[in-house]
């Protein structure tokens, strides 16, 4: 089976092909940073504009390196949502139509699901059941994921999610767009221990956390000018990486989940990532990540996932296209996701 799987949920058009015996044959990635910077965020009708420029030269790229043409594909897969709907309608549109067209399946995927799934394009044993912790400018959730399809929301922010804290934090100390990765880079420089922010909800029992409150910590720090921009930076990634490492380890003693997955573009953190496979070895825990060029949004992981709903037996029915911009991931089982698009 030979999947190829279609992104554009949000400001990136990936497009990748995936082989069930040889994994992954053929991807490319087409990043909007530059389109949004001068609006310091991603404005959704350019983002749909631009989707539409980049998706067909890069599939055409993605095939000529496989070797390969539309009928020697199985299935198209294809994000569905959560997204930009504009941004998701074009890919969707796109993928049904070379579904159509080359007489295969067309597969409507899950974003999330996608990236839970993303470590497994790489050479490993991770198997069901796992615990996640998906962590992304527009999520932070802790999930217990039993089979493929069957997913339990164990906490998740109850404000702003990580990665948007990481921008916004960002943007307070001046840096520019995307402001997560130039926080990371600045706090690098900064001396460690030298500022405490506080460490959300973690006084508190559950697994929801809180990052709204540690935003507005940096902005107290900053208009006292007592600290460097670099020694705040590396306080508000120390405190991020306490509280997500600390509300992961008690995931993982509720859940008794075997291992722990991690993914969402902030799981390409460094200290995160250090912080987090300490805590999983402490635990007798395996940890997974996908590679850092598999954190952020990408074609591949789309057609993981849709190559894992293949074989188990999903297959969108008609014409149906199908685009949510809103779509919790404990709503999706094996079934088609709906035509709702709201």
């Amino acid at each position: 089976m030979r999947v190829l799987g279609i992104e554009t949920s949000c400001d990136e058009t990936g497009i990748a092909i995936v082989d069930a015996e040889a994994g992954l044959i053929a991807h490319r990635l087409h990043s909007q940073v530059d389109l949004h910077a001068v609006y310091g965020g991603v404005v959704p009708e350019l983002a749909s504009r631009d989707h539409i420029r980049r998706i067909l030269p890069l599939l055409r790229e993605v095939l000529d390196e496989a070797g390969m043409r539309g009928p020697d594909l199985s299935a198209v897969a294809y994000t569905a949502g959560p997204g930009l709907l504009g941004a998701l309608l074009t890919g969707a549109s796109v993928a049904r139509a070379l579904a159509y067209g080359w007489g295969v399946p067309a597969l409507a995927v899950h974003h999330l699901e996608g990236h839970l799934l993303a470590p497994l394009l790489e050479e490993n044993d991770l198997a069901f059941p796992f615990l996640v912790l998906l962590v992304s400018g527009g999520h932070t959730q802790l999930i217990h994921a039993r089979a493929l399809g069957e997913y339990e929301l164990l906490g998740e922010s109850i404000d702003d999610a990580a990665g948007e804290a990481f921008d916004k934090t960002a943007k307070l100390l001046g840096l520019g767009y995307p402001g997560g990765p130039a926080l990371s880079r600045l706090a690098e420089t900064g001396e460690g221990g030298a500022l405490r922010l506080p460490r959300p909800m973690l006084d508190r029992p559950g697994l929801d956390m809180s990052f709204s409150g540690l935003k507005t910590a940096v902005l107290t720090a900053v208009r006292k000018g007592c600290h460097e921009p670099a020694v705040i930076a590396r306080a508000f990634e120390e405190a991020v990486t306490d509280t997500l490492v600390e509300k992961t380890r008690r995931a993982l003693e509720v859940s008794g989940a075997p291992a722990l997955v991690v993914a969402g573009g902030v799981a390409a953190n460094r200290p995160l990532r250090a912080g987090l496979r300490a805590m999983a070895e402490a635990n007798g825990v395996p940890v997974f990540f996908p590679r850092p060029a598999f954190c952020t949004d990408n074609g591949a992981m789309i057609a993981l996932a849709g190559l894992r709903r293949l074989q188990a037996g999903a297959s969108e029915p008609g014409l149906t296209i199908s685009a949510r911009a809103r779509w919790p991931l404990a709503e999706l089982g094996l079934a088609a996701p709906g035509t709702a698009a709201a």
